[in-house]
């Protein structure tokens, strides 16, 4: 059994299939450029996406798939390679996960991690026991490094462990290359069917050789190349996009940030003034945003811009709500009706649109539950962009990065040539700062985070930028990936002027993270913090008091709400 408690996000391999009165999106699991294709079977594990993240950053094209796909059904996506993840149950209870037999006599080699090796083993005729002793954390691996899987790594190395279950008896034809002293059968291997795994996780940066053991598999057992690259996806995805529109016409949700200006990075490529930016402003954007977007989607691209003042009609569907999930399907169904308005505008000038096209990325489709092959997924927040779209809604999908995490939006966004002030800019929730005001939303309250927000950005940019040119390196070990504040419901007592004052708290937030899925709150200098603190208090009215919020993701999210 793998240790870790099963997240939320357990298995998101596409969009809600209902979302589209015509059907599926066109444009999905699309960007595998070469022949070559790593499948990872996903059994629920924690951090089972960040198996397909290791295999992209080895520049080798991955794509997670249900466990319970068919071995005929993998047959015909051709893969040079499986990777089984890891997960919370047990080989042995009544609803645990399994896997087709069949696959394993595909002649594809697979490489299984945890509950993906205890799998391997009892399908193969091996056996699972239940140990007294769990592992949990780091362990020393005795291997034998004559494996092709450990090649070039220590003899002794650390590897995370997050069992109790483990392997007791390996199938026929299997070797036991890998133990620790509570696991005797911590990897094993038949090289000959070209089959490997291990109890511990190779994918966490906490295993100190667990990216060396993944190259081994990947170019040494499996003989693939790295050819999965940005410069070579931009190009390819520019043509996916050409062919799928044809003659037709594309409306984009354009927000400003990253995800969705390198869409309209791909599609102004491509279609050029076949796209229609639209960009709605619902009043809940960071101080001065609106103007930028504006100013920079006027000028960078050559495509149709419309600016959509929508701020009176958000704040009066808002008054008065409170609950975050009410707040984001408020958000969600105007952020459509305000899409079908347009839509229906330049079906009346003759200009017809057929195409959506979204900024949407793995993060979102994976908290938002959504699972492509149908069954219940747990659901951490709804993104404004996966709710159902109004009632008489024809639109397809292109979502050329639903299955890009943010990093490597970021790199395809350089490739294609965006400004670094776009690439790197503030990754910002749909909702905007209506879920970073806990409670109603009001002018009021809205000034007030806006005036504080604009502080962290200014002093944490410049941090970042100091960062910068000390290292060279863009996310260094220090700089923070994502800040802002939140305005909690309440209010406190403090001293100004030797006056009483009864005001608002501001909680900055700022963490360190590559990819959204997991990050830690950043280890900012007390000076940094003293300076953003005083100059809240100082310059924002109606704010007496600054805290700083040092929760990791997990258990938190980035956001508050």
């Amino acid at each position: 059994m793998d240790g870790y408690a099963k997240d939320a996000h357990d298995g998101a391999y596409g969009r809600v299939p209902d979302l589209c009165e015509k059907g599926q999106p066109v444009a999905q699991n699309g960007f595998d450029q070469s022949n070559q294709k790593v499948l990872v079977f996903d059994f629920g594990a924690q951090y089972g996406q960040l198996i397909a993240r290791r295999v992209r950053d080895l520049h080798v094209y991955s794509e997670i798939v249900p466990c319970d796909i068919s071995a005929a059904e993998v047959a015909e996506m051709a893969p040079s390679a499986i990777i089984l993840s890891g997960g919370p149950a047990s080989v042995y209870a009544e609803d645990a996960p399994s896997i087709d037999a069949g696959i394993f006599e595909l002649g594809v080699p697979v490489l299984g991690f945890c509950y993906g090796h205890q799998i391997m083993a009892v399908t193969l005729g091996g056996e699972v026991a239940h140990s007294e002793v769990g592992e949990y954390g780091p362990a020393t691996l005795a291997c034998d490094n004559e494996s092709a899987l450990f090649k070039g790594t220590p003899m002794e190395q650390t590897v995370w462990m997050s069992h109790r279950d483990a392997v007791s008896r390996v199938p026929e034809g299997f070797v036991v290359t890998g133990r620790t002293d509570v696991c005797p059968v911590a990897a094993m291997e038949c090289p000959e069917r070209k089959l490997y795994s291990t109890q511990f996780h190779p994918e966490v940066r906490h295993t100190e050789h667990g990216q060396q053991i993944l190259k081994n598999f990947l170019f040494g057992v499996c003989g693939l190349v790295e050819d999965w690259t940005m410069d070579n996806l931009a190009e390819q995805k520019v043509a996916e996009i050409r062919e799928q529109v044809g003659e037709d016409r594309v409306i984009l949700a354009l927000s400003g940030g990253v995800d969705s200006s390198v869409v309209a990075a791909l599609g102004a490529r491509a279609i050029g003034k076949q796209m229609t930016c639209v960009f709605v402003n619902h009043g809940l954007l960071r101080k001065g945003e609106p103007e930028q977007v504006e100013e920079v989607f006027t000028k960078q691209f050559d495509v149709d811009f419309i600016h959509v003042h929508a701020e009176d009609r958000y704040a009066e569907l808002l008054a008065g709500v409170t609950d975050p999930e009410q707040k984001r399907r408020i958000i969600g169904t105007q952020f459509w009706n305000e899409f079908f308005a347009v839509a229906k505008q330049l079906e009346e000038d003759g200009r017809p649109v057929k195409y959506l096209a979204q900024g949407t990325i793995y993060p979102d489709i994976i908290e938002s539950g959504a699972r492509k092959t149908g069954g219940k997924a747990s659901t951490i927040k709804s993104h404004h962009n996966l709710i159902p779209f109004p009632e008489g809604v024809h639109f397809d999908l292109i979502e050329p990065l639903d299955h890009f995490f943010k990093d490597e939006v970021r790199e395809l966004g350089l490739a294609l040539g965006l400004p670094e002030h776009i690439v790197y800019r503030q990754p910002f929730p749909g909702p905007g700062l209506a879920i970073r005001i806990i409670g109603a939303v009001d002018p009021e309250k809205l000034s007030i985070l806006k005036d504080a927000d604009a502080i962290v950005r200014e002093e944490l940019d410049a941090y970042n930028q100091r960062l910068f040119e000390e290292t060279g390196e863009r996310n260094s070990e220090h700089s923070c990936w994502q800040y802002f504040c939140v305005l909690p419901d309440i209010r406190s007592v403090g001293v100004m002027g030797d006056e009483r004052t009864y005001a608002r708290p501001v909680i900055l937030r700022a963490v360190e993270s590559s990819d959204a899925m997991t990050a830690d709150w950043a280890k900012l200098p007390y000076e940094v913090l003293a300076r953003i603190s005083g100059r809240i208090v100082a310059e924002v009215p109606g704010v007496n008091r600054v805290a700083y919020d040092i929760t990791s993701k997990p258990p938190a999210t980035i956001e508050w709400e």
